[in-house]
């Protein structure tokens, strides 16, 4: 990580008692169908997801959330949502779209246009319903809310000590708006975990580029580099005071790309740059601060 005079914070020294599951929580997680996070729900018990973050909390700036009151934006099912709670939280609200249709579909790729073709994602549960569950499986008071982040307003939520945002930005139209909306409500400090593009990386020599994709099933806008990432925060009025290296988040249930002479360039340097032989999205996080404008 960057040396900075803001040191992450650690997690706490134990976790706290497992809840007491009732015993039909296994099945209604398996029936849920469709999970995008790999969450640890009680001894035994964790959600199949798409991705596994739970090694990365160890390679990132995390804030202190101890005490705090907290958002999760784009929380799908709960993940950065819940592991604040865990960590001492004293309020953690999670925000999300209320419906599917309401990601910023590509035109290709909005409902009713002919031969669109979507994310496994779209065709699961409903919005908020893995959060839903998971809080009242194990007694969490974290909160759900539908709101959209271009729709954040403190007159609506108020403001918050910590403000996480993982791994959404490639998927906004307009990323650099939404931060904006982002930094209306953030008092405190922001972490902001997002995909990252190799080779951008590598030929941008820390000058901001993205790649403009805008089309298709993933709901992908903008695949930028290291510094595309940095500089989406700087222009939303943030300065970033921590990064960490790359890292990878992992697959679980996604499916992974086989090994073949067109993947194996990607698939070994993403392996060699970060010292994680696991399949996966390669990711960089920032810790920053509102700056003054």
């Amino acid at each position: 990580m960057e040396t900075t005079d803001t040191p992450p914070a650690a997690a706490p020294d134990a976790r706290p008692a497992a809840p007491h599951l009732p015993p039909d929580a296994r099945r209604r997680i398996e029936e849920l169908g469709f999970w995008y996070h790999t969450i640890d729900v009680g001894p035994g018990l964790t959600t199949p997801g798409w991705f596994d973050l739970r090694h990365s909390l160890d390679l990132v700036p995390f804030p202190d959330v101890r005490g705090k009151r907290c958002l999760d934006v784009g929380t799908f099912d709960g993940f950065y949502a819940f592991e604040m709670e865990r960590r001492g939280a004293a309020e953690v609200v999670a925000v999300d779209v209320a419906d599917h249709e309401q990601w910023d579909w590509p035109a290709d790729a909005r409902a009713g246009t002919r031969g669109a073709v979507r994310d496994p994602s779209v065709s699961g549960p409903p919005k908020g319903a893995g959060f839903l569950l998971l809080a009242e499986l194990t007694g969490s008071k974290a909160t759900w809310r539908p709101l959209n982040i271009y729709d954040l307003d403190p007159d609506v939520v108020g403001t918050f000590d910590v403000v996480v945002v993982g791994s959404l930005l490639l998927h906004l139209q307009n990323p650099v708006k939404a931060m904006e909306a982002v930094r209306s409500v953030t008092r405190g400090v922001l972490f902001s975990s997002d995909q990252v593009e190799l080779w951008l990386s590598v030929v941008g020599r820390g000058r901001p580029l993205a790649r403009l994709r805008g089309t298709g099933r993933t709901c992908q806008w903008w695949n930028y580099n290291s510094a595309g990432h940095r500089q989406i925060l700087y222009s939303a009025g943030f300065e970033v005071v921590d990064r960490s290296s790359f890292f990878i988040n992992r697959y679980n249930e996604h499916p992974s790309a086989p090994f073949t002479a067109s993947t194996a360039p990607t698939i070994l340097a993403k392996a060699a740059l970060t010292r994680d032989r696991h399949q996966g999205v390669l990711h960089r996080a920032a810790l920053a601060r509102p700056r003054p404008l």
